[in-house]
């Protein structure tokens, strides 16, 4: 049965290839009241995404990783939900990335390490973007 989840949480789908990472950031976002879906690659990210039947309201997604980046992934992810907000994270900054056209400039970027503080005010910006 597909998962579903309360309709007033926001979901998240956090997509990170580093295990610890991606276990520290998932439990970060759960404290912090969010729904989490969390995927070691794209790959699995798009499954999750295919088979979840409740609504994806950000994408939170390193930037570098095998297989495919992190833009591809939103771009991919974008046909499933169009209304999907993206926020990308990296251990490079913003200015590196953007420089070896990996992101556009200008796209919401968290960088790495991070506090819950910092990770908590930058989700919070992009969900309540109009």
């Amino acid at each position: 049965m597909p998962e579903t989840t309360e309709p007033d949480r926001e979901t998240i789908l956090l997509v990170e290839d580093e295990p610890a990472i991606l276990k520290l950031g998932q439990r970060m976002l759960e404290r912090l009241g969010y729904h989490v879906l969390a995927a070691s690659g794209p790959g699995e990210a798009l499954r999750l995404a295919e088979y979840y039947a409740g609504t994806i309201h950000l994408l939170l997604t390193d930037v570098v990783m095998p297989d495919m980046n992190g833009r591809d992934l939103a771009k991919r992810l974008l046909t499933f939900y169009p209304d999907l907000r993206l926020l990308f994270m990296s251990g490079y900054t913003a200015d590196v990335i953007a420089h070896h056209g990996v992101l556009d400039e200008g796209v919401l970027f968290l960088q790495k390490p991070f506090s819950k503080a910092e990770l908590s005010l930058k989700v919070r910006e992009v969900l309540d973007r109009r």
